[in-house]
Protein backbone atom coordinates (compact mmCIF):
# COMPACT_ATOMS: atom_id res chain seq x y z
CA UNK A 1 0.00 0.00 0.00
CA UNK A 2 1.40 3.08 -0.94
CA UNK A 3 1.90 5.60 1.45
CA UNK A 4 -0.38 9.06 1.28
CA UNK A 5 1.00 12.01 -1.19
CA UNK A 6 1.34 15.15 1.58
CA UNK A 7 2.38 18.43 0.19
CA UNK A 8 5.19 20.01 0.78
CA UNK A 9 4.10 23.26 2.50
CA UNK A 10 2.92 20.77 4.87
CA UNK A 11 5.91 18.53 5.44
CA UNK A 12 7.84 22.29 6.44
CA UNK A 13 5.17 23.65 8.53
CA UNK A 14 4.58 26.00 5.57
CA UNK A 15 0.24 26.80 5.24
CA UNK A 16 -0.84 24.65 2.28
CA UNK A 17 -2.59 26.52 -0.63
CA UNK A 18 -5.21 23.34 -1.37
CA UNK A 19 -7.64 22.29 1.12
CA UNK A 20 -5.53 20.07 3.94
CA UNK A 21 -5.75 16.32 3.70
CA UNK A 22 -7.55 16.51 7.25
CA UNK A 23 -5.91 13.16 8.25
CA UNK A 24 -7.06 12.78 11.59
CA UNK A 25 -10.92 13.69 10.95
CA UNK A 26 -13.65 11.26 10.59
CA UNK A 27 -17.31 11.97 9.64
CA UNK A 28 -18.79 9.29 11.45
CA UNK A 29 -17.53 6.73 14.31
CA UNK A 30 -17.14 3.57 13.75
CA UNK A 31 -18.78 1.41 16.48
CA UNK A 32 -20.36 -1.78 14.88
CA UNK A 33 -19.20 -4.83 16.22
CA UNK A 34 -17.63 -7.77 14.60
CA UNK A 35 -14.43 -8.36 13.11
CA UNK A 36 -11.85 -4.82 13.07
CA UNK A 37 -8.61 -3.79 11.27
CA UNK A 38 -5.74 -2.51 13.04
CA UNK A 39 -6.11 -0.36 15.88
CA UNK A 40 -9.36 -1.72 16.55
CA UNK A 41 -11.72 0.15 13.91
CA UNK A 42 -13.44 -1.48 10.93
CA UNK A 43 -11.17 -0.94 7.55
CA UNK A 44 -12.00 -1.00 4.20
CA UNK A 45 -11.77 -4.86 3.05
CA UNK A 46 -12.45 -4.69 -0.61
CA UNK A 47 -13.77 -1.93 -3.30
CA UNK A 48 -15.96 -3.67 -5.93
CA UNK A 49 -16.86 -2.03 -9.03
CA UNK A 50 -19.90 -3.20 -10.50
CA UNK A 51 -21.14 -3.08 -14.06
CA UNK A 52 -24.56 -3.67 -14.89
CA UNK A 53 -25.87 -4.16 -18.62
CA UNK A 54 -22.48 -2.74 -19.81
CA UNK A 55 -24.08 0.44 -19.40
CA UNK A 56 -24.32 1.14 -15.67
CA UNK A 57 -21.86 1.10 -12.67
CA UNK A 58 -22.62 0.61 -8.73
CA UNK A 59 -19.95 0.53 -6.52
CA UNK A 60 -19.93 -1.56 -2.93
CA UNK A 61 -17.16 -1.27 -0.45
CA UNK A 62 -16.74 -4.01 1.73
CA UNK A 63 -15.30 -3.20 5.62
CA UNK A 64 -13.65 -6.16 8.05
CA UNK A 65 -16.18 -6.45 10.07
CA UNK A 66 -18.96 -7.21 7.46
CA UNK A 67 -20.73 -4.19 6.46
CA UNK A 68 -21.45 -3.34 2.91
CA UNK A 69 -21.67 0.48 1.30
CA UNK A 70 -23.54 1.06 -2.00
CA UNK A 71 -22.84 3.65 -4.52
CA UNK A 72 -23.56 4.86 -7.81
CA UNK A 73 -21.42 6.02 -10.49
CA UNK A 74 -22.77 8.58 -13.78
CA UNK A 75 -22.77 6.12 -16.50
CA UNK A 76 -21.18 8.59 -19.16
CA UNK A 77 -18.23 6.30 -19.83
CA UNK A 78 -18.59 3.19 -17.32
CA UNK A 79 -15.64 1.06 -18.71
CA UNK A 80 -13.45 4.58 -18.06
CA UNK A 81 -14.60 5.14 -14.39
CA UNK A 82 -14.87 1.20 -13.91
CA UNK A 83 -10.63 1.42 -14.43
CA UNK A 84 -10.56 4.90 -12.06
CA UNK A 85 -12.40 3.12 -9.39
CA UNK A 86 -10.26 -0.44 -9.56
CA UNK A 87 -7.05 1.00 -9.90
CA UNK A 88 -6.65 4.49 -8.92
CA UNK A 89 -8.87 4.36 -6.37
CA UNK A 90 -9.57 1.44 -4.21
CA UNK A 91 -5.47 0.81 -4.13
CA UNK A 92 -5.83 3.99 -2.10
CA UNK A 93 -8.57 3.17 0.42
CA UNK A 94 -8.26 -0.33 1.15
CA UNK A 95 -7.01 -0.89 4.85
CA UNK A 96 -8.03 2.63 5.61
CA UNK A 97 -10.65 3.43 8.58
CA UNK A 98 -13.87 3.11 6.90
CA UNK A 99 -15.49 6.02 8.97
CA UNK A 100 -12.36 8.69 7.85
CA UNK A 101 -14.94 9.66 5.02
CA UNK A 102 -13.43 13.39 4.72
CA UNK A 103 -10.01 11.61 4.51
CA UNK A 104 -10.54 9.66 2.27
CA UNK A 105 -12.11 12.14 0.18
CA UNK A 106 -8.89 13.89 0.15
CA UNK A 107 -7.01 10.73 -0.53
CA UNK A 108 -8.58 9.81 -3.66
CA UNK A 109 -8.81 13.22 -5.09
CA UNK A 110 -5.26 14.42 -3.93
CA UNK A 111 -3.75 11.42 -4.95
CA UNK A 112 -5.43 10.89 -8.15
CA UNK A 113 -5.86 14.45 -9.32
CA UNK A 114 -4.00 13.91 -12.72
CA UNK A 115 -6.48 12.03 -13.93
CA UNK A 116 -8.61 14.20 -13.55
CA UNK A 117 -9.85 16.54 -11.69
CA UNK A 118 -12.93 17.01 -13.11
CA UNK A 119 -15.27 14.66 -14.92
CA UNK A 120 -14.31 10.62 -14.73
CA UNK A 121 -12.28 11.13 -11.74
CA UNK A 122 -14.80 12.97 -9.57
CA UNK A 123 -17.63 10.51 -10.95
CA UNK A 124 -15.56 7.55 -9.75
CA UNK A 125 -14.93 9.15 -6.35
CA UNK A 126 -18.58 9.79 -6.25
CA UNK A 127 -19.20 6.15 -6.25
CA UNK A 128 -17.45 5.03 -3.15
CA UNK A 129 -18.30 7.97 -1.32
CA UNK A 130 -22.01 7.14 -1.27
CA UNK A 131 -21.26 3.48 -0.20
CA UNK A 132 -18.65 5.11 2.58
CA UNK A 133 -21.58 7.51 3.56
CA UNK A 134 -24.05 4.15 3.37
CA UNK A 135 -21.73 2.42 5.60
CA UNK A 136 -21.56 5.06 8.13
CA UNK A 137 -25.34 5.48 8.42
CA UNK A 138 -25.55 1.47 8.79
CA UNK A 139 -23.09 1.67 11.55
CA UNK A 140 -25.06 4.19 13.44
CA UNK A 141 -27.57 2.63 12.85
CA UNK A 142 -29.61 5.42 11.01
CA UNK A 143 -31.09 6.84 7.85
CA UNK A 144 -28.54 9.22 6.53
CA UNK A 145 -30.51 12.35 6.46
CA UNK A 146 -30.90 11.69 10.30
CA UNK A 147 -26.51 12.37 9.87
CA UNK A 148 -26.88 14.98 7.85
CA UNK A 149 -28.78 17.13 10.52
CA UNK A 150 -32.54 15.64 10.38
CA UNK A 151 -34.68 16.60 8.08
CA UNK A 152 -35.89 20.07 6.85
CA UNK A 153 -39.16 18.98 5.27
CA UNK A 154 -40.91 15.68 5.37
CA UNK A 155 -40.84 14.58 1.60
CA UNK A 156 -39.80 15.64 -1.63
CA UNK A 157 -41.31 17.03 -4.73
CA UNK A 158 -39.99 15.83 -7.81
CA UNK A 159 -41.11 16.81 -11.59
CA UNK A 160 -41.09 14.97 -14.42
CA UNK A 161 -38.26 14.84 -16.43
CA UNK A 162 -38.73 14.05 -20.01
CA UNK A 163 -35.66 12.57 -21.80
CA UNK A 164 -37.04 12.26 -24.93
CA UNK A 165 -35.86 14.30 -27.84
CA UNK A 166 -37.87 14.63 -31.38
CA UNK A 167 -41.06 14.76 -29.78
CA UNK A 168 -43.80 16.25 -32.08
CA UNK A 169 -45.22 19.72 -30.00
CA UNK A 170 -48.55 18.08 -29.42
CA UNK A 171 -47.37 14.73 -28.56
CA UNK A 172 -45.14 16.20 -25.98
CA UNK A 173 -48.36 18.24 -24.72
CA UNK A 174 -50.13 15.27 -24.46
CA UNK A 175 -47.59 13.53 -22.56
CA UNK A 176 -47.17 16.36 -20.04
CA UNK A 177 -51.02 16.54 -19.55
CA UNK A 178 -50.57 12.53 -18.59
CA UNK A 179 -47.90 13.33 -16.17
CA UNK A 180 -50.24 16.22 -14.77
CA UNK A 181 -52.79 13.61 -13.92
CA UNK A 182 -50.41 11.66 -11.87
CA UNK A 183 -50.35 14.77 -9.63
CA UNK A 184 -47.12 15.80 -10.81
CA UNK A 185 -46.75 19.50 -10.08
CA UNK A 186 -44.00 20.36 -13.27
CA UNK A 187 -42.95 18.84 -16.47
CA UNK A 188 -39.01 19.84 -17.81
CA UNK A 189 -38.79 19.17 -21.67
CA UNK A 190 -35.45 18.86 -23.81
CA UNK A 191 -36.35 20.28 -27.09
CA UNK A 192 -33.36 21.12 -29.30
CA UNK A 193 -30.09 19.61 -30.20
CA UNK A 194 -26.97 19.19 -27.89
CA UNK A 195 -23.92 21.79 -28.33
CA UNK A 196 -25.65 22.96 -31.53
CA UNK A 197 -24.33 26.28 -31.50
CA UNK A 198 -27.76 27.47 -33.03
CA UNK A 199 -27.09 24.94 -35.92
CA UNK A 200 -29.13 22.16 -34.96
CA UNK A 201 -32.88 21.00 -34.32
CA UNK A 202 -34.75 23.33 -32.28
CA UNK A 203 -38.42 23.14 -31.29
CA UNK A 204 -38.09 24.60 -28.03
CA UNK A 205 -40.95 27.79 -28.99
CA UNK A 206 -43.25 25.28 -30.90
CA UNK A 207 -43.74 22.68 -27.76
CA UNK A 208 -43.77 24.81 -25.05
CA UNK A 209 -46.40 26.59 -26.24
CA UNK A 210 -48.19 23.07 -26.89
CA UNK A 211 -47.58 22.25 -23.44
CA UNK A 212 -48.81 25.06 -21.63
CA UNK A 213 -52.16 24.92 -24.08
CA UNK A 214 -52.37 21.49 -22.62
CA UNK A 215 -51.27 21.75 -19.10
CA UNK A 216 -52.39 25.08 -18.27
CA UNK A 217 -51.04 28.04 -16.05
CA UNK A 218 -50.82 26.31 -12.52
CA UNK A 219 -48.70 23.55 -13.59
CA UNK A 220 -44.52 24.86 -14.19
CA UNK A 221 -43.08 23.88 -17.60
CA UNK A 222 -39.13 23.54 -17.35
CA UNK A 223 -36.82 24.00 -20.02
CA UNK A 224 -33.43 21.97 -20.66
CA UNK A 225 -31.93 22.49 -24.02
CA UNK A 226 -28.08 21.01 -23.41
CA UNK A 227 -26.05 23.79 -24.36
CA UNK A 228 -27.43 24.66 -27.81
CA UNK A 229 -27.03 28.45 -28.20
CA UNK A 230 -24.96 31.30 -28.95
CA UNK A 231 -25.25 34.01 -26.05
CA UNK A 232 -27.36 36.70 -28.25
CA UNK A 233 -29.36 33.63 -28.71
CA UNK A 234 -30.23 32.63 -25.42
CA UNK A 235 -31.30 35.98 -24.33
CA UNK A 236 -33.97 35.91 -27.35
CA UNK A 237 -34.93 32.37 -26.55
CA UNK A 238 -35.39 33.34 -22.45
CA UNK A 239 -37.42 36.64 -23.72
CA UNK A 240 -39.73 34.89 -25.30
CA UNK A 241 -39.87 31.86 -22.77
CA UNK A 242 -40.63 34.09 -20.38
CA UNK A 243 -43.42 35.43 -21.93
CA UNK A 244 -45.09 31.66 -22.27
CA UNK A 245 -44.28 31.35 -18.56
CA UNK A 246 -41.20 29.09 -18.55
CA UNK A 247 -40.16 28.33 -15.04
CA UNK A 248 -36.37 27.02 -15.47
CA UNK A 249 -34.29 27.21 -18.48
CA UNK A 250 -31.50 25.23 -18.57
CA UNK A 251 -28.34 25.36 -19.63
CA UNK A 252 -28.71 27.23 -22.42
CA UNK A 253 -25.50 28.37 -22.63
CA UNK A 254 -22.06 26.37 -23.45
CA UNK A 255 -21.31 24.95 -19.69
CA UNK A 256 -17.45 27.17 -19.86
CA UNK A 257 -18.96 30.42 -20.67
CA UNK A 258 -19.27 31.94 -17.51
CA UNK A 259 -19.16 35.45 -19.03
CA UNK A 260 -21.58 34.59 -21.45
CA UNK A 261 -24.08 33.08 -18.54
CA UNK A 262 -23.84 35.86 -16.45
CA UNK A 263 -24.78 38.45 -19.67
CA UNK A 264 -27.63 36.44 -19.87
CA UNK A 265 -28.45 36.03 -16.09
CA UNK A 266 -28.35 40.35 -16.15
CA UNK A 267 -30.30 40.58 -19.32
CA UNK A 268 -33.23 38.59 -18.51
CA UNK A 269 -35.92 37.64 -15.21
CA UNK A 270 -36.61 33.84 -16.27
CA UNK A 271 -34.29 31.53 -13.77
CA UNK A 272 -30.83 30.77 -15.44
CA UNK A 273 -30.02 27.45 -14.26
CA UNK A 274 -26.81 25.43 -14.76
CA UNK A 275 -24.24 23.08 -12.79
CA UNK A 276 -24.73 19.52 -14.40
CA UNK A 277 -21.43 19.72 -15.73
CA UNK A 278 -19.37 21.22 -13.02
CA UNK A 279 -17.86 18.51 -10.29
CA UNK A 280 -16.40 20.54 -7.81
CA UNK A 281 -17.18 23.10 -4.93
CA UNK A 282 -14.57 25.47 -6.60
CA UNK A 283 -16.35 25.49 -9.55
CA UNK A 284 -19.89 25.95 -8.43
CA UNK A 285 -18.16 28.83 -6.35
CA UNK A 286 -17.38 30.43 -10.00
CA UNK A 287 -20.38 29.68 -11.76
CA UNK A 288 -22.09 31.76 -8.66
CA UNK A 289 -19.93 34.35 -8.60
CA UNK A 290 -18.85 34.40 -12.37
CA UNK A 291 -21.54 32.50 -14.24
CA UNK A 292 -24.60 34.53 -11.93
CA UNK A 293 -26.62 31.68 -12.32
CA UNK A 294 -29.85 31.73 -10.33
CA UNK A 295 -30.14 28.06 -9.99
CA UNK A 296 -27.06 25.36 -9.14
CA UNK A 297 -27.15 21.77 -10.34
CA UNK A 298 -25.19 19.34 -8.81
CA UNK A 299 -25.31 16.08 -9.17
CA UNK A 300 -24.45 13.44 -6.50
CA UNK A 301 -23.32 11.13 -8.71
CA UNK A 302 -21.05 13.39 -10.67
CA UNK A 303 -19.74 15.71 -8.43
CA UNK A 304 -17.41 13.68 -6.06
CA UNK A 305 -20.66 12.31 -3.82
CA UNK A 306 -22.10 13.52 -0.92
CA UNK A 307 -19.28 14.76 0.57
CA UNK A 308 -18.84 17.63 -1.59
CA UNK A 309 -22.51 17.88 -2.57
CA UNK A 310 -22.80 18.73 0.84
CA UNK A 311 -19.72 21.64 0.69
CA UNK A 312 -21.80 22.76 -2.75
CA UNK A 313 -25.25 22.97 -1.00
CA UNK A 314 -23.72 24.92 2.10
CA UNK A 315 -22.19 27.46 -0.89
CA UNK A 316 -25.48 27.48 -2.24
CA UNK A 317 -27.31 28.46 0.82
CA UNK A 318 -24.07 30.99 1.43
CA UNK A 319 -24.82 32.89 -1.60
CA UNK A 320 -29.12 32.55 -1.48
CA UNK A 321 -28.82 30.40 -4.11
CA UNK A 322 -31.65 27.31 -4.64
CA UNK A 323 -30.31 23.78 -6.13
CA UNK A 324 -32.74 22.10 -8.27
CA UNK A 325 -30.29 18.64 -8.66
CA UNK A 326 -29.45 17.25 -12.09
CA UNK A 327 -30.83 13.37 -11.26
CA UNK A 328 -31.09 11.47 -13.92
CA UNK A 329 -30.48 7.57 -12.32
CA UNK A 330 -33.73 6.70 -10.39
CA UNK A 331 -32.96 3.62 -8.17
CA UNK A 332 -29.27 4.41 -6.15
CA UNK A 333 -28.40 7.95 -6.99
CA UNK A 334 -32.09 9.01 -6.74
CA UNK A 335 -32.15 7.45 -3.60
CA UNK A 336 -28.70 9.22 -2.51
CA UNK A 337 -29.86 12.72 -3.28
CA UNK A 338 -33.44 11.67 -1.65
CA UNK A 339 -31.35 12.13 1.60
CA UNK A 340 -29.67 15.24 0.40
CA UNK A 341 -33.21 16.86 -0.74
CA UNK A 342 -35.06 16.42 2.44
CA UNK A 343 -32.36 17.69 4.46
CA UNK A 344 -30.44 20.31 2.49
CA UNK A 345 -32.29 23.92 2.83
CA UNK A 346 -31.34 24.86 -0.52
CA UNK A 347 -33.06 22.10 -1.93
CA UNK A 348 -36.12 23.54 -1.87
CA UNK A 349 -37.58 24.01 -5.31
CA UNK A 350 -39.00 19.88 -7.16
CA UNK A 351 -36.10 18.10 -8.59
CA UNK A 352 -35.40 16.41 -11.40
CA UNK A 353 -37.22 12.69 -11.82
CA UNK A 354 -36.68 10.44 -15.12
CA UNK A 355 -39.80 9.28 -15.82
CA UNK A 356 -38.45 7.35 -19.14
CA UNK A 357 -38.37 3.13 -18.92
CA UNK A 358 -35.14 1.93 -16.99
CA UNK A 359 -33.80 -0.96 -16.98
CA UNK A 360 -32.41 -0.84 -13.28
CA UNK A 361 -36.02 0.21 -11.94
CA UNK A 362 -38.47 -1.07 -14.46
CA UNK A 363 -37.53 -4.19 -16.34
CA UNK A 364 -35.13 -5.87 -13.71
CA UNK A 365 -35.73 -3.81 -10.62
CA UNK A 366 -32.44 -4.04 -8.69
CA UNK A 367 -33.50 -3.69 -5.46
CA UNK A 368 -35.59 -5.46 -2.74
CA UNK A 369 -38.22 -2.48 -2.02
CA UNK A 370 -38.29 -0.08 -4.40
CA UNK A 371 -38.48 3.58 -3.70
CA UNK A 372 -40.54 5.18 -6.07
CA UNK A 373 -42.72 8.53 -7.17
CA UNK A 374 -46.31 9.22 -5.63
CA UNK A 375 -48.43 11.70 -6.69
CA UNK A 376 -45.45 13.63 -7.49
CA UNK A 377 -43.76 13.71 -4.43
CA UNK A 378 -40.47 10.96 -2.58
CA UNK A 379 -40.91 9.57 0.68
CA UNK A 380 -37.04 9.04 2.14
CA UNK A 381 -36.24 5.35 3.82
CA UNK A 382 -36.21 5.45 7.30
CA UNK A 383 -33.54 2.25 7.23
CA UNK A 384 -30.12 2.65 8.20
CA UNK A 385 -28.17 4.27 5.46
CA UNK A 386 -29.44 4.73 2.16
CA UNK A 387 -32.19 2.40 3.09
CA UNK A 388 -32.07 0.19 0.07
CA UNK A 389 -31.65 -3.43 -0.03
CA UNK A 390 -29.84 -5.08 -3.16
CA UNK A 391 -31.73 -7.51 -4.83
CA UNK A 392 -28.63 -9.73 -5.27
CA UNK A 393 -30.45 -12.34 -8.07
CA UNK A 394 -30.97 -9.31 -10.50
CA UNK A 395 -27.86 -8.24 -10.07
CA UNK A 396 -26.34 -11.71 -11.08
CA UNK A 397 -28.45 -11.49 -14.09
CA UNK A 398 -27.53 -7.91 -15.18
CA UNK A 399 -23.82 -7.72 -14.12
CA UNK A 400 -21.33 -7.67 -16.93
CA UNK A 401 -18.55 -7.10 -15.19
Amino acid sequence: MNACWVPAALRSGRKPATRPSCEGQGAVPSNAGGRKGRGGVARIARVESIILLDRYQLVRVHTTDGVAGVGEVSPMQVAVTHALVESALAPRIVGQDAADIERLWQRMYYGAYKLGPMGALLEAIAGIDIALWDIAGQVAGQPLYRLFGGKVREKATVYASSMKRGMSPVDEARRAAQFQEQGYGAYKLHSATPWMYDSGFDGTLKTVKEVRAAVGDAFDVLVDVNNAYLPHTAIRMARRLEELGVWHFEEPLAAHDYAGYASLADAVDIPIAAGEQEYTLWQFRDLILQGRVDIIQPDVIKCGGITEFRKIAALAQAFNKPITVHNTQPTIGTVAHLHLWVSCPSCIYAQEYNIEPHELRDHTPIWVEPVLVEAGHMEVPDRPGLGVRIDEDALRRLRST
